[in-house]
């Protein structure tokens, strides 16, 4: 767990800055996920999500990140993040993960959602309801004086208590005018010394659950993550920001998982 006087604390300024770059990488996403229909490619969406991006004034913030070739993150069932769009064709009865990350004027906004095309199966209604369900749910940790364990303990805690699992290789993270700042903010309770959240701080927070066993290969392309048991996955993301009070979601939109799933 990262050292608390190494988490970097946002002025009002800076604030303002951020919100921005979340409303802007919210805008995308919801967009992106109304264009996922049967017959189209992971590239397409990716190549839409590029048009978005100079629509709400923003430019992809992964695209050449540590030589990832996507605009954003697009995976698609047993999928868990970092796919790259390419030829896949998406199909009636998928579940396709967005992972939509843009910078704006300097500052970073990042969020993910998962959404089914057509019509799914029962228990993958349950994983996408379950995973932005515990996403939510860590809100009311999100807050000045809690220690962040307590947060990142409340996912594996929810997601357990309904037969599913998190995944453990990847975490959420501190978001500013880098991607990855600290701390660190994984979906189970870290062992050791967890600071405490204060004011000013931004997280993003980011469950990824599986069906099945929590873990993870890697792909022949290096970056795109598959569960070991070609189980489905869900990833669901915000960018949060720690008040004194209520915590305030700089990429606010409707939720996917609770709403009537795509009926197309």
């Amino acid at each position: 767990m990262a050292r608390r006087l190494k988490i970097k604390i946002k002025g009002p300024r800076e604030i303002v800055a951020m919100r921005a770059a979340g409303q802007a990488a919210a805008g995308v996403l919801v967009e992106l996920s109304q264009a996922l229909a049967p017959g189209k490619t992971t590239k397409e969406i990716d190549t839409l999500a590029v048009e978005l991006m100079k629509k709400h004034g923003c430019q992809s913030t992964v695209l050449g990140y540590r030589g990832f070739t996507g605009n954003i993150c697009i995976s698609l069932n047993e999928e868990v993040v970092h796919g790259i769009g390419g030829p896949r064709v998406i199909q009636h009865g998928d579940i396709v993960k967005l992972d939509v990350t843009v910078t704006k004027n300097g500052w970073i906004g990042d969020n993910a959602g998962t959404f089914a095309v057509g019509d799914v199966p029962l228990e993958t209604k349950k994983l996408l309801m379950v995973t932005e369900e515990a996403l939510y749910n860590t809100f009311q940790y999100a807050r000045a004086g809690v220690r962040l364990a307590e947060l990142c303990g409340s996912v594996e805690d929810y997601v357990k208590k309904h037969g599913f699992s998190v995944v453990r290789d990847f975490v959420g993270h501190g978001i500013g005018r880098d991607l990855h700042e600290e701390p660190q903010v994984p979906n189970y309770r870290p062992q050791g010394k967890s600071p405490i959240l204060e004011p000013g701080m931004t997280i993003a927070i980011e469950p990824m659950v599986n069906a099945g066993v929590p873990g993870v290969k890697f792909m022949p392309d290096g970056w795109t993550v598959i569960t070991n048991d070609r189980k489905m996955s869900a990833h669901f993301e915000h960018t949060v920001l720690i008040t004194e009070g209520e915590p305030e979601l700089l990429t606010a939109r409707p939720r996917e998982a609770t709403a009537e799933i795509l009926g197309i």
